[in-house]
């Protein structure tokens, strides 16, 4: 009695974890919204932080850029440093 209901519950813990693992493999080969997934015109990852800088043509995180270049890190510094090669 106690072998028969120790195969039941063996078996259906393989089967849940069967049912488990094969859910996974199918949602993370399909899934097309992984990581660098949000590249731009440019070739940019912006949930990485980067941006198109034209200046220096070239995918740019503003932060870096700024400290590169000692310029005050904001939008609109690096918004002009790209667009004319000087910020404030």
């Amino acid at each position: 009695m106690h072998r028969n209901l120790l195969r039941v519950c063996l078996a259906a813990a393989m089967c849940l974890l069967g049912a488990c693992s094969a859910a996974n493999s199918t949602t993370s080969t399909t899934s097309s919204n992984g990581v660098g997934a949000d590249r731009d015109a440019h070739g940019c990852i912006g949930s990485a932080g980067f941006s198109w800088c034209e200046h220096t043509q070239r995918c740019e995180r503003p932060w870096e850029l700024a400290k590169q270049k000692g310029f005050a890190a904001s939008e609109t510094n690096f918004a002009q440093y790209c667009s004319t090669g000087a910020a404030n």
